[in-house]
């Protein structure tokens, strides 16, 4: 049986010659501000999920790490999202950053941490960023939790078993004036909280479950209103 691991470093070499989405290298010019995330998968957990994924590879003890920004912030309060952040004049390029902003985020010891690759950076006109998605696997436990308040309000564990439960999926819609916005969401527990998961954080993990072959089918029509 292939394993989680296996199938991820898989996706990131196919990646390679077949993007999972349009490159976003170029299409901010010279705007561009080039950021990065780390999306760290593992098996370390002891808090599993209760749902039996369809899918072999995805044990009920397999998560990814997210953090839920704090509610101060000018930009995305509030918002549960991969550890990561612009990439620094001083980092080694988007694995260098990733790496960093976890560590500084999380407290996550990235010794423990393999990284399996990155893939086509994502263009997000609204915030002029061009953002590469990371790859990693937690090879050693560490703990980790909220490093900067100011930052941060939860650090934690997503099991993967839950991101693919279709009770646990909806689609998020934002209405506006000139039209509607929508997009994949989850309805999660963290942190001893409720956690909805939408936008550029939602977007990504949702492709990536479909590209792995780990995505179970859902209801789409379940709607939340974004005010």
């Amino acid at each position: 049986m292939i394993t989680a691991y296996e199938q991820l470093r898989d996706l990131v070499e196919r990646a390679r010659h077949a993007p999972l989405w349009p490159s976003g290298s170029d299409a901010l010019g010279d705007r561009a501000r080039p950021a990065a995330v780390l999306i760290l998968f593992g098996v370390l957990d002891s808090i599993p999920s209760h749902h039996e994924a369809q899918h072999q590879a995805v044990s009920r003890d397999l998560d990814v790490l997210l953090l839920t920004r704090a509610t101060t912030l000018r930009s995305h309060p509030g918002q549960v999202a991969f550890p990561g952040g612009r990439i620094d004049p001083e980092d080694d390029g988007p694995v260098s950053a990733a790496l960093r902003e976890a560590r500084e985020e999380t407290g996550v010891n990235t010794s423990g941490v393999e990284v399996l690759g990155a893939l086509d950076p994502i263009a997000l006109p609204h915030s002029s960023h061009t953002v590469t998605p990371v790859i990693g696997w937690w090879r050693r436990q560490s703990p980790v939790g909220v490093v900067d308040e100011a930052e941060s309000q939860a650090v934690w564990r997503a099991p993967v078993a839950d991101l693919v439960d279709p009770a646990n999926r909806v689609t998020w819609v934002h209405r506006r004036a000139d039209g509607a916005m929508r997009g994949p969401a989850w309805r999660l527990t963290g942190a001893g909280a409720e956690q909805f998961v939408w936008g550029f954080t939602a977007g990504i993990l949702d492709r990536l479950l479909a590209a792995l072959g780990w995505a179970e089918a859902w209801d789409e029509s379940r709607v939340v209103s974004l005010s």
